[in-house]
């Protein structure tokens, strides 16, 4: 039993070398290999991350230059309300008959379309 222990140590410890050992005649990638792999590589996450994410950015900054009073809108926090009142970074929302919340432009999540708070 100690044996085998001895054997399967021994065989484990050869592992990384083993893993390690190329065939002489076997070539790496080369230089021109390494550039398009990370050119590909910075294509995907471009299109992955960077992009959608300005994109969004965009949206939600022309959301924000675009609200007015009147406008029925959701921050973020999920509360629903009208717009009353609209300063340079702060807004006032109707939540209900005469309770008004100030919030910042940026929670505001989404613009909802007219009469959607007299639905709810």
């Amino acid at each position: 039993m100690k044996s085998i222990k001895m054997l399967v140590a021994g065989l484990l410890a050869l592992m990384p070398a083993l893993a390690m050992a190329q065939d002489p005649g076997a070539q790496g990638m080369g230089v021109m290999g390494q550039v398009i792999f990370f050119a590909g590589f910075i294509l995907i996450f471009y299109f992955l991350i960077w992009r959608p994410q300005s994109k969004r950015a965009k949206e939600h900054k022309a959301l924000m230059s675009g609200l007015n009073k009147g406008d029925e809108v959701v921050t973020s926090g999920g509360v629903a309300g009208k717009i009353t009142k609209v300063t340079d970074d702060f807004i006032v929302v109707e939540v209900a008959d005469n309770v008004e919340i100030k919030v910042q432009k940026v929670a505001v999540a989404a613009a909802l379309p007219k009469g959607t708070l007299k639905d709810i």
